[in-house]
């Protein structure tokens, strides 16, 4: 869950960045609860797309929101956790079914086709980088993501080794950047997506 330790105000600052998949979000949310996190900005309180409290964090009577900016509350000790919708999930009807899709090595070539790539979330807009960059496994296909954002897009057209030196290195910018487990994360889904298509399941829109 990451480091804790205890700052001046006597609070436990805990640093966690956890993110959870799900087919429905507001299914989920409609049985766990939670308070939604919140982001300051231009004098407005903004809802946060994915970050959720579940536990006491104060909030707003009317609209539910945290009324501390999530940053500013992760500073104090308060938690949030991403709950983000991946919709290729809804077509995976068993554990068995997704067992079986999960263990198979993608096919890589499929991503040398455009078509292919614009169905793949993420991606879908970046072909011509995919194209470019060839990623032959979950690895690669992770720094691949990790490239399409401002703070790595230098290492566009760079050798492998030169991408891997680089790539998971927090910037000194404020650009922003993939974390390396974010990165992953989404590379296994994208993987998942390539046997999906190789074997004839369909996507969600």
């Amino acid at each position: 869950m990451g480091n804790g330790n205890f700052g001046a105000s006597r609070n436990m600052i805990v640093n966690t960045d956890i993110d959870i998949d799900t087919a429905d979000r507001d299914k989920l949310l409609r049985i766990l609860g939670g308070i939604p996190a919140m982001i300051a900005r231009d004098n407005k309180q903004v809802k946060h797309n994915t970050g959720v409290y579940f536990h006491k964090i104060p909030n707003h009577p009317f609209t539910g929101l945290s009324t501390i900016d999530h940053k500013e509350a992760q500073s104090m000790g308060y938690f949030k956790i991403d709950i983000l919708n991946v919709g290729l999930y809804k077509d995976i009807k068993t554990k068995a079914q997704l067992d079986k899709l999960m263990s198979n090595e993608p096919m890589w070539e499929l991503l040398e086709h455009k078509e292919i790539v614009e169905q793949c979330f993420h991606i879908h807009k970046h072909y011509n980088i995919v194209k470019q960059m060839k990623p032959t496994s979950i690895g690669q296909l992770a720094a691949v993501l990790a490239v399409i954002r401002p703070a790595k897009r230098h290492l566009i057209g760079k050798d492998w080794d030169t991408i891997n030196k680089d790539v998971w290195v927090k910037p000194i910018t404020d650009e922003y950047f993939f974390k390396k487990a974010h990165a992953h994360a989404y590379a296994v889904a994208i993987g998942l997506q390539l046997n999906m298509i190789a074997t004839g399941v369909s996507l969600q829109d």
